[in-house]
């Protein structure tokens, strides 16, 4: 997927401590106008402060609007260092740690452009005028120079822009659009002193991403592909330049793309890290691991081999003596730490975990002995922890005000046996005044991916489906959130168990939960609802075309008629090779596209909602039920928000979302006794 993108947040932020506690209340559709995304962490070397980014809705604006924040290793010093503008992402201090260099874009028209603050006080300064797309940025060791990813951009275009020419395998992209010659992102020099941009990779025919300087300064390691049609293999190449215009690459390591890219290298310079994938028939079943090859060239060493677990947001502690990185393991991130043994080369090793309570980590941090979390759990929404010897310390208190006046639902670990013997594991969620013996009109509310999982955490930044859990839950009903095969946190048997075969494992772990429920007296049989976004809506398509027990459905930014995806959304190379070109295996997009095909089989009444502008999982998706349902005389009902992504930015169509997610079930399953006002 890509990219995440902030969602549900809020207007004016507070970095008070905890509040004292009043009287509790339920979530209501205002409230996401109050909830605030605290992302990007950056620790300064010396692991003294950290600096991260704030994104909250302007009500009045109707847009989100996002600054940059820093807050010191004590907790005690909150600092709020540029007003709001239209983003702001990738915050990094210099060498020195005397200044913040941060992209950002003052409106939703304008190109991000890296800044440069000096954190002791004045005005950010804009370091580069440019009109292509940054894509990332590294301070070299001395602190004069950035090394900077990023595509050449166009000249001005008249009031006619000219025609997109498309000669790539993968052409489009969720926000970024078509893809054409002037989307390919090259490695630039950039002097901080002067702001003159000198090009270091020249090749306009591949794309240069993720550069990291040497800690001597002398050398880049960087990615690509120089494959003819780079974008038709799923492979990155691992690159190393000196840092000098016209100096020639040289490759070291070619692997399979993993779904979050990181390089790094080593304290002493001796090797780089890098995150791998598998091959590309699994690249929905996303399980990245960490590993390692001489700097100067030679055999790669897979870190995390036995871990069968994905990690993300590697980085090497001060010492250089292990590896930090989030572990997704069964319904919970943790942070943990690979071990390196000091002097020797890289070898597989154990991971240990740091943190043993349920939570969510999603990035960190890592400076001068320090490391720094973003976590979230079951009752607290997402901030910066400082991590001390197994526990965490809370140093943000963004959402605290607003936390502190909701009574949320209790959150329970359900596990229970598919209809073929698996065992599969899940959350429910209960209202907040449950009463243990009494029947509760229940959701399905589906994870996207199908790689993800739910989790013990309250996280707003992708799809806001713990939110929405307890969303539901305020209102009376009971949630279950089911980690069916495909999903992540489980290991990599369980996640490709869905392997070309789309819909069928899938709607039997979901429809075992909701057996179980029933079974434990939890859930109402003649009061269920089922949804979810984009693979939870592809799933809520795929469920009522199977079983015709729920009485209302919402199935968001979601697709049905597989074969129509083809060309039309961006998984042209994840198809191709899972199942096959349509002209090769027919069969199978056939069997994948049974929900349009046996439309007819479907009764429940459902809601189909999605962006004009979605290239991931295109409107057209949602249409075509639409239109199915409409045919067929079923209660339905298309939403489409124009200018919406995949993901939502707009605040007020965020708020109207929640509430017609409230009113569909609310009308076929009849507003739930206890449902707040």
């Amino acid at each position: 997927m890509t990219r995440a993108i902030l969602l549900l947040l809020g207007l004016a932020v507070s970095a008070s401590g905890p509040v004292h506690a009043a009287a509790k209340r339920r979530l209501q559709v205002d409230d996401y106008d109050r909830l605030q995304t605290v992302e990007n962490p950056a620790c300064s070397r010396d692991g003294r402060w950290i600096a991260y980014t704030v994104t909250a809705a302007d009500h009045d604006a109707d847009e989100l609007r996002a600054s940059l924040w820093m807050v010191d290793w004590a907790g005690g010093e909150h600092v709020r260092l540029t007003a709001p503008v239209s983003s702001v992402s990738v915050p990094a201090f210099s060498p020195d740690g005397r200044y913040v260099a941060y992209l950002a874009a003052r409106d939703a028209e304008s190109k991000s452009q890296i800044y440069l603050l000096d954190r002791r006080g004045g005005e950010p300064r804009a370091l580069t005028h440019v009109t292509g797309e940054i894509d990332g940025y590294d301070w070299s060791p001395d602190g004069r120079r950035l090394v900077v990813s990023m595509s050449p951009g166009e000249a001005a275009a008249d009031k006619t822009p000219p025609p997109i020419v498309i000669d790539r395998f993968h052409f489009k992209e969720d926000r970024d659009g078509y893809l054409g010659a002037s989307s390919r992102r090259q490695l630039y020099l950039l002097d901080v002193a002067t702001g003159a941009l000198t090009p270091l990779t020249t090749d306009r025919r591949v794309d240069d991403v993720h550069p990291v300087w040497s800690p001597d300064g002398s050398r880049i390691a960087y990615l690509s592909n120089h494959d003819p049609d780079p974008t038709r293999s799923g492979a990155l190449e691992l690159y190393v330049v000196d840092a000098r215009p016209e100096a020639t690459p040289r490759r070291l390591v070619r692997f399979d793309a993993p779904n979050k890219p990181t390089v790094l290298w080593s304290r002493d310079g001796g090797q780089i890290l890098y995150t791998i994938g598998f091959e590309p028939k699994f690249m929905a079943y996303i399980l990245d691991r960490l590993a390692a090859i001489p700097a100067g060239g030679g055999a790669p060493v897979v870190l995390t081999e036995g871990l069968d677990r994905a990690i993300s947001a590697p980085m090497i502690d001060a010492a250089g003596r292990g590896v930090g990185v989030l572990v997704e393991d069964d319904r919970v991130q943790y942070p943990a730490t690979v071990r390196l043994a000091p002097g020797a080369p890289p070898a597989a090793g154990a991971v240990e975990r740091l943190v043993q309570i349920p939570l969510s980590a999603t990035d960190q941090c890592l400076g001068g002995g320090h490391r720094t979390v973003l976590a979230s759990t079951d009752t607290d929404a997402p901030e910066l922890y400082a991590l001390e010897s197994g526990r965490l310390r809370k140093l943000t208190h963004h959402n605290d005000e607003l936390l502190a006046e909701l009574e949320l639902g209790r959150v329970e670990d359900v596990e229970f046996a598919s209809a073929d013997g698996t065992p599969v594991h899940g959350l429910m969620v209960e209202p907040p005044d449950y009463v243990a013996g009494r029947r509760y009109p229940t959701l399905l509310w589906i994870h996207g991916g199908p790689n993800g999982q739910d989790d013990h955490g309250l996280a707003f930044d992708t799809y806001p489906l713990q939110l929405e859990r307890q969303f539901f839950a305020a209102h009376g009903y009971v949630v279950l959130a089911v980690n069916y095969r495909g999903s992540s946190g489980r290991g990599r048997e369980f996640a490709r168990a869905i392997a070309a075969d789309w819909g069928h494992k899938e709607v039997a772990d979901l429809l075992a939960g909701v057996d179980h429920a029933v079974r434990a007296g939890i859930a109402d049989p003649d009061r269920l609802g089922v949804g979810g976004w984009s693979y939870g809506g592809i799933l809520t398509d795929y469920t009522i075309a199977s079983d015709q027990r729920f009485k209302a459905a919402i199935s968001g930014a979601g697709s049905a008629n597989q074969l129509s995806m083809f060309g039309a959304d961006q998984y042209a190379l994840q198809y191709v090779e899972e199942l096959g070109a349509p002209w090769q295996r027919q069969d199978r997009w056939l069997a994948v596209s049974y929900p349009f095909f046996h439309a007819d089989r479907i009764t429940t009444p459902t809601l189909f909602l999605g962006g004009d502008k979605d290239f991931n999982v295109p409107i057209a998706g949602g249409e075509q039920m639409y239109q199915a349902l409409r045919t067929l005389g079923v209660p339905t009902q298309l939403v489409v928000y124009p200018g919406q992504f995949h993901l939502f930015t707009r605040p007020s169509y965020l708020r109207d979302r929640m509430q017609r997610y409230l009113d569909w079930f609310g009308r076929y399953l009849e507003s739930p006794r206890g449902a707040a006002e």
